[in-house]
Parts: structure tokens; C-alpha cells; sequence
């Protein structure tokens, strides 16, 4: 007689990050205060002498950033693990939070247990956070057959979203490293020899590989996705040069145990623990690597109906970090080099679209040019090379026509543009209304193959 495997339970108290550089309270106040200082301050420099030569001071500083960044030499990826070395390799935890996840989640698991990497030093663990759907007959049924997969049930009412659910694994699972991934996941079988020789230097908390849309030819949406995907690809290199911030992306992203432990795991209180957890890795002192080759594959959102709710989670969570750990952020603990790169993009990821409003209405009031207008040209030059860069670098094709990529580099710009209402929504929206923490979930669409 057979006995069916069984789930284990999720432990009763999981280590949080709540307390851990101070607490995530009053976003709202510290929201509406940043918000009111932005809207006050971008038109009363229109009052000013000095408010166009703010405009030039800033775009100057950022310019020079851009310049670093374009001509930066990528940093080199280490060689793979070796085979005779084999039995030296290190221990790994391979997480999946997965919710209502029928249609993907027997091909991951499938995928996961067949890494290129020893058995006996592999643990592949899938949370099923309380789904409603054929998940949880499916990991069971899987079980059967794939000694290496284990099961965490979350009931109903469980708290913390994915953080929750990667927190109370984390306490059952080994491996002196973790890797995560959605359930979405397509994960190629030499990527964890391809990344793990980048924790050789021991400053190296963590490791971001670089996501792929598999659905790239879907349409005009998925295949923007994938020059956002290139773009950002080639920022996080780029950044990670010049000694800037490397930044986690959550499916895809391998940790080192110890980092994470002494950051105090996941944060239960942010919708991005991702975005969160780099803040907190960098201001703890170490520093996050990017993987660019092998790439892990996930699906594109094919609906702007979609795509606007998955934006806005993206946004608030990038903007929360901000509001959650700025004293420790302009304190200098990050240092010279991370501070600057980070104040630059905060510049450009949330201050630009924020008082674009107000600096337009300045013009208005006072018959002048906008003041912050030349840093959103600068801003414009970057992205095109950007992502003009990101394409050539990820897809090592042949030469492309200079007509083919100058037009695919504006249409993946004019894309990129979505991001300008989103974000001033959404830095708008905190500072007036205060929104409960949630998961929310992004529906997949292939078919499981159990």
C-alpha cells in the first residue's frame, strides 16, 4: 500500500521584517508630505530666479549618471560550476508561492526537479497559499513521483501575501542558498551552475537573472514587455558597473541564506517583497549581482487591462520602499557611489512624473518653459539607447538594420511611456488613501502538463 505524501504545515509565527530599520507606518503622512513639498516646490520655483538654473543643476548631475551608464564596461559573469567539482557544490532551496496555479504549476515542478544539479543537494519546495483551484490535487499527485518535491499548504486567512508564504518556508527549507521563482516560471536546466559561482565574493548577498517573456510574439503588448525587459536588463548591468544598486525582480532571484537571515526575511508589510528586500540587502551592506545569461522565462501580460493593476503594484511598491527606509537611504550607509546611482533613479522613476503636474502649471501661471523639461529630455536619449543596448545585449543577434533599430527602440519607448500615469497615480493616490496590504495575483494562461 502506498502512502500518500502529505503537506507539511506552515509554521505557527514566521519571522518577519516589521521591525527591522524601523517600521512601515504612516506612508500616507509621509506620502502626503512629500506630495504637497513636490507640488509647492515645482511652482514656486517658476517665482524664482534660481528655478530654471535647479532645472540645468539637476539634469546636469543626471546626465552625467547617463553618460556613466552608457559607456560603462558590462561586469564579466563567472564560469559555470565545474563537473569534477561536484560534490563541492552547494546546498540549494528552490521556492515557488503559488496560488490558484492549475495551469503552470505541474510544468515548474517538473522543471525544478530536473535541474542539472545533484539530487541529494537540491530541495524544491512549491506553498500552495490556500488555493481554491486543482493546485493542490495536482502537487499531490506530483509527489508521487518527484521525490525531490515537497509541499507547504497554507490555510485560509493566512497573512502576508507572498511574503507570508516565502517566510514560512523559508523556516522549513535548507540550503545555504534560496532561489524564487513564480509560478509562471520557465527555468533552464544549467542556471543554477551559470549563477551560483557569482557568490564566490562573499559581498554578494544576492543574484537577479534576467527575465524573458516567452509570449513575446503574442502582440504588440508581450513584445514591448520584452524591450522592457531588455531595457531593465541592461540598466541593472550597467548600474551594478559604475558600483550603483543591483535590484531584485522576484521570479528568478537566488539568495544567500545568511544575507537574508540577518535582514530579517521577507517584509509581510509591502506588496513588492522584492523591491523591499533590495533596499534592506544594500543598506545592510551587501551587494546584489545580475545574471544575464541563462535568462529565466515568464509569461507577458497580453491586456492593458491586465497590465494597469500589475503596474500599479509594481509603483506602489517601489514608491513604499522610499517612504519606508529613506532616513537610513540619505544617511550615507549605502555609501557614495550606491547613493548617488539611487538618488538618480528615484529622480527619474518617481520625481519626474510627480511634478510634471505641478511644473506644467507653473509654466502656465508664469509664461515659462517647465523648469524640470531638460531632464526629461535627458531621460527620453537614455531610454532609446537603452533599450537599443538591452536588445542588441540580450537577443546576441545578427547586425540589425540602423532603420529597424531605431524603430523598434521608439515604439519600446512609447511603451515605456504608460509608466508616467501610472506612477503619478500612484504617488498621488498614497498620500490621500490608505490601501490594505494584498497580493494580487497575476492570472496565467498555459496548461499544466499533469
Amino acid at each position: 500500500m502506498t502512502t500518500e505524501p502529505s503537506p507539511v504545515t506552515a509554521p505557527e509565527a514566521p519571522v518577519t521584517a516589521r521591525d527591522y530599520y524601523g517600521h512601515t507606518g504612516g506612508r500616507r503622512l509621509k506620502a502626503a508630505g512629500l506630495l504637497s513639498l513636490l507640488w509647492a516646490g515645482s511652482i514656486g520655483l517658476h517665482y524664482t530666479a534660481i528655478g530654471p538654473w535647479v532645472g540645468y543643476g539637476l539634469a546636469g548631475l543626471f546626465g552625467l549618471h547617463a553618460l556613466r551608464l552608457l559607456t560603462a564596461p558590462a561586469p564579466p559573469e563567472p564560469a559555470p560550476l565545474e563537473e569534477e567539482h561536484r560534490e563541492q557544490w552547494p546546498t540549494v532551496a528552490l521556492l515557488v508561492a503559488a496560488k490558484n496555479e492549475e495551469g503552470v504549476i505541474g510544468r515548474l515542478a517538473e522543471e525544478l526537479c530536473s535541474l542539472d544539479y545533484p539530487a541529494g543537494k537540491l530541495q524544491v519546495w512549491i506553498i500552495d497559499d490556500a488555493s481554491s483551484d486543482r493546485t493542490p490535487q495536482i502537487l499531490a499527485d506530483l509527489q508521487q513521483r518527484l521525490p525531490q518535491l515537497q509541499v507547504l499548504r497554507r490555510e485560509e486567512g493566512a497573512k502576508g501575501g507572498k511574503s507570508g508564504a516565502l517566510n514560512a518556508c523559508w523556516q522549513v527549507s535548507e540550503g545555504e542558498f534560496v532561489a524564487v521563482f513564480d509560478a509562471d516560471a520557465e527555468v533552464p536546466r544549467n542556471l543554477l551552475r551559470q549563477v551560483l559561482p557569482q557568490f564566490h565574493d562573499p559581498a554578494i548577498g544576492a543574484v537577479q537573472v534576467r527575465k524573458a517573456i516567452n509570449n513575446s510574439d503574442t502582440n504588440f503588448l508581450t513584445r514591448s514587455q520584452t524591450a522592457e525587459m531588455a531595457v531593465d536588463a541592461f540598466f541593472q548591468q550597467q548600474r551594478i558597473a559604475i558600483g550603483g544598486l543591483g535590484e531584485l525582480r522576484g521570479n528568478g532571484e537566488v539568495l544567500r541564506r545568511a544575507a537574508v537571515d540577518r535582514c530579517g526575511g521577507f517584509n509581510e508589510e509591502t506588496i513588492t517583497d522584492d523591491l523591499d528586500l533590495t533596499f534592506r540587502l544594500h543598506l545592510d551592506g551587501w551587494r546584489i549581482g545580475f545574471q544575464l545569461f541563462p535568462a529565466v522565462g515568464e509569461e507577458g501580460v497580453t491586456r492593458w487591462k491586465a497590465l494597469w493593476p500589475q503596474r500599479n503594484r509594481w509603483a506602489e511598491g517601489g514608491y513604499q520602499r522610499f517612504l519606508d527606509y529613506w532616513p537610513w537611504l540619505i544617511s550615507g550607509r549605502l555609501g557614495p557611489a550606491r547613493t548617488y546611482d539611487m538618488a538618480m533613479f528615484w529622480v527619474t522613476q518617481y520625481f519626474l512624473p510627480t511634478v510634471s503636474i505641478p511644473d506644467f502649471i507653473g509654466g502656465l501661471l508664469t509664461g515659462q518653459l517647465p523648469i524640470f523639461g531638460l531632464i526629461g529630455i535627458t531621460l527620453f536619449l537614455l531610454t532609446i539607447l537603452g533599450i537599443d543596448q538591452g536588445l542588441t545585449r540580450t537577443r546576441k543577434e545578427e547586425p540589425v538594420s540602423i532603420s529597424k533599430r531605431v524603430s523598434r527602440s521608439l515604439l519600446g519607448f512609447l511603451y515605456m511611456c504608460h509608466w508616467l500615469p501610472v506612477v503619478a497615480w500612484n504617488t498621488h493616490r498614497m498620500a490621500f488613501v490608505a490601501k490594505r496590504f494584498k497580493w494580487v495575483k497575476t492570472d496565467h494562461g498555459h496548461h499544466s502538463t499533469v
